[in-house]
């Protein structure tokens, strides 16, 4: 399927797209990438060097008479996020993505494409292989593991670097230039349990909550879609006050950073109780239904009976992590004053699993604002302790604050304009762009991201929009010839 991309335009970026789609590069895998970056720049006579953590440098030299323009660092990151759809076989260490066309959009089947953030590495590598663009000095940076923790951006030491301004390709609406992030931190409480013997005169059921659309935790948060972490605990707490029920095993979401689109739960229940049990199934499905018509309207809670589970986690716990991720806030909490469709701090849910003796919920927090950012992790984290809950607060990393005499977005307005007759829409994004890691060791660059229009992201749905990849490059390209000079 792959091969229909490459007629895709412009050619020389699909091409290279459609190499990156063959290399496994899910985060903290990514040494495949690395060693194919690496042989490709060698291949092409560029410099080249990959940092103590991972990250490749690419630079080549300014086009005749361009030597005396800044210098333009293009940014992306070589990792890409591992989901798939439960009746999807595909394991992201071995396998390629199968990419493919669907009308206007190209698509991955029943996976993430890696549109994020292979696109932008996608261009960056046609300009370092073009003969004819012209630009100024060109250092391509590619980061490793930023989906789970930025790690490349954060390791990335001063020095290795000679350009001002730093061009991010990681954004995902085209005709948007974005100056500004939300930084973040993650909260993870951990809960403890002991096996207990399963009760009598029960049996098994499995509780699977599916269809939702998921998507971003950043991006797609305002969106108010359902977070299956949430549902099922909600139908189980509501369950537990109406039949005799105990709590075996949960298995929700598997990243932080996207919302969970399904969530599995082993219960079992008391024989005398499994009408009550079918009918606050039906009764719950109507609910969320009618409450996700228009956000999620492909929500179901399905049961099916099951073979029983070797033991149940200990009632006193199971009836604590009920309560408390009942009570754990999910979504958008306060939006930008200045820009009231942007979120200016949220939180998502994003995994709740038990696992030998222990379960884990990871929540990943956003905030423009710092002190916003601190205030709902400590909220959260007080939840959690009052449940018994022992937690931990890491990977923060700052937000990018933004620049509105930024020289290099006045350029870029100027150029879209005269390009397309309009003015770009320059915004904040609510996202952990790495421009905020990598600004705190570059505090010089005059920073800016942009790309193609993506949706759903850190989902199987993620798609790629191709007539926006076309103006992208365009739009690349005419920045390149435009960049101001030193």
């Amino acid at each position: 399927m792959n091969k229909e991309l490459l007629n895709l335009e412009p050619k020389e970026v699909w091409k290279n797209f459609v190499e990156l789609t063959k290399i496994p590069r899910p985060s903290k895998k990514e040494a495949r990438i690395i060693k194919f970056m690496e042989d490709w720049a060698e291949e092409r006579g560029l410099e080249h060097l990959t940092d103590e953590s991972g990250n490749v440098i690419v630079k080549k030299p300014a086009t005749k008479g361009y030597e005396n323009r800044k210098g333009i660092i293009l940014q992306g990151h070589l990792d890409m996020v591992p989901q798939k759809n439960n009746d999807t076989n595909h394991d992201f260490e071995k396998d390629p993505i199968t990419a493919y066309v669907d009308g206007d959009w190209v698509t991955a089947k029943g996976t993430t494409l890696g549109a994020d953030n292979g696109m932008g590495v996608a261009a960056a590598m046609a300009v370092l292989e073009s003969k004819t663009l012209e630009h100024g000095p060109i250092e391509v940076l590619m980061t490793i593991d930023e989906e789970t923790g930025m790690t490349g951006a954060f390791n990335l030491k001063p020095g290795l670097l000679n350009g001002d301004i730093l061009m991010n390709l990681d954004s995902e609406d085209e005709g948007e230039l974005y100056i500004g992030c939300a930084g973040g931190i993650d909260v993870t409480a951990y809960m403890k349990y002991k096996e207990e013997k399963v009760p009598k005169n029960h049996k098994a059921f499995i509780i699977t909550v599916t269809g939702l659309k998921g998507g971003h935790s950043g991006v797609d948060i305002p969106l108010q879609r359902g977070n299956a972490n949430k549902i099922i605990f909600r139908f189980l707490h509501n369950l537990s006050g109406k039949a005799k029920i105990r709590l075996a095993s949960i298995s929700g979401g598997d990243m932080r950073n996207a919302i969970p689109r399904e969530a599995v739960a082993v219960i079992t229940v008391k024989e005398n109780d499994i009408n009550k049990l079918n009918t606050y199934v039906e009764e719950f499905n109507g609910i969320v239904k009618a409450e996700l018509r228009v956000a999620d309207p492909g929500v179901q809670l399905l049961t099916e009976e099951t073979e029983m589970p070797k033991f149940v986690i200990e009632n006193k716990v199971a009836e604590k992590l009920f309560k408390v991720i009942r009570a754990t806030p999910h979504g958008a909490q306060r939006f930008l004053d200045e820009m009231p469709d942007v979120p200016e701090t949220s939180t998502n849910l994003g995994i709740v699993k038990s696992e030998k003796g222990k379960i884990m919920a990871a929540n990943l927090i956003r905030s423009s604002v710092d002190s916003a950012k601190d205030a709902l992790a400590k909220d959260i984290s007080a939840l959690f302790k009052l449940a018994g809950a022992k937690v931990k607060l890491s990977g923060e990393y700052p937000g990018w604050k933004p620049n509105f005499d930024s020289p290099i977005l006045a350029a870029m307005k100027k150029s879209y304009n005269e390009k397309y007759g309009k003015v770009p829409e320059v915004k904040i994004i609510h996202a952990g762009l790495e421009c905020g890691v990598l600004g705190a060791t570059y505090p010089n660059w005059d920073m800016i991201s942009f790309g193609p229009t993506i949706r759903f992201p850190h989902s199987p749905d993620e798609k790629v929009n191709i007539e926006t990849v076309a103006k992208f490059w365009d739009f690349l390209k005419e920045t390149l010839k435009n960049v101001p000079v030193k």
